[in-house]
């Protein structure tokens, strides 16, 4: 499945990162970083879960 990110509903939170480092990272200037576009099948789980706590919805799976 591929990862779509709204950077401008993204507020760099952090919550993805803390549930899957490594799809997603901060930089030092605190801007979300995604590792992937297409998530392997075993990081699914954690990226879906990463999407359903995003608190501004700037995560998606198509």
């Amino acid at each position: 499945m591929k990862l779509i990110v709204d950077f401008d509903q993204c507020e760099a939170n952090g919550i993805c990162v803390g549930i899957a480092p490594d799809i997603f990272e901060l930089d030092d200037q605190d801007y979300l970083n995604v590792t992937v576009t297409e998530v392997p099948d075993d990081r699914l789980e954690a990226v879906r879960d990463a999407v359903a706590q995003c608190p501004k919805a700037a995560l998606r799976l198509e």
